[in-house]
């Protein structure tokens, strides 16, 4: 059974936020809340969670891993910004987007895209990712909690207990979440690429939501 934690989704506890960073620089593989949808979190260099997450969500080598980033700063360090995608990136972070970039050096190649080298970047608009972020210093490698065969994901964090409860180090219940993950918009040409549409306004990247 994963340890849980019920964390105030506007006011963090401070110790809880601590024990919840602690683990995940131990290599836990957690779940928290985001402006979205409940995401599955661990270490950037953390390899084993990696592969964990991979299984939880059948995932193969194409997938396109994101970093949930504290803000513009992380993001320069992570991801190649150009003029016109860095205009986009202080307009709509945090926000409920994410975000497709050329990955820098930094970024483990088990977490790039195999052939494109990109990765994706995402600053989530929520207390508790924030204050995670903070405490942690380094962005957290990130998916969306939605397991194979489901349409929508799980938005209570008692039915994540239940469901993979076994299966993950740290459940963060920070009240119910939304139902529609993240838009994605791919930033590596010069014109902006709707490549999933989701939470964050489409109309502003000139598509038809």
């Amino acid at each position: 059974m994963s340890q849980y934690f019920a964390i105030h989704p506007e006011t963090p506890q401070p110790r809880l936020i601590s024990q919840a960073v602690r683990m995940i620089r131990q290599g836990a593989l957690v779940v928290y809340p985001t402006d979205t949808t409940y995401a599955l979190g661990c270490g950037l260099g953390e390899k084993d969670a990696l592969e964990r997450i991979r299984s939880l969500r059948n995932l193969d080598k194409r997938h396109n891993f994101t970093l949930a980033c504290r803000d513009l700063s992380d993001i320069g360090t992570y991801a190649k910004v150009e003029k016109t995608a860095y205009r986009l990136l202080k307009a709509f972070t945090p926000g409920p987007y994410t975000f497709v970039l050329r990955a820098t050096s930094e970024v483990p190649r088990r977490l790039q895209h195999a052939k494109r080298k990109t990765i994706g970047i995402r600053v989530p608009d929520h207390a508790i990712t924030r204050a995670l972020l903070e405490e942690l210093g380094e962005p957290l490698m990130t998916a969306s909690l939605l397991l194979p065969g489901q349409d929508i994901p799980m938005s209570e964090a008692d039915d994540i207990v239940e469901a993979i409860g076994k299966q993950v180090d740290l459940v963060i219940d920070g009240g119910a979440c939304g139902l529609e993950p993240s838009t994605v918009v791919d930033l590596t040409e010069n014109v902006p690429e709707v490549l999933r549409v989701g939470c964050g306004d489409v109309s502003v990247f000139g598509e038809d939501a």
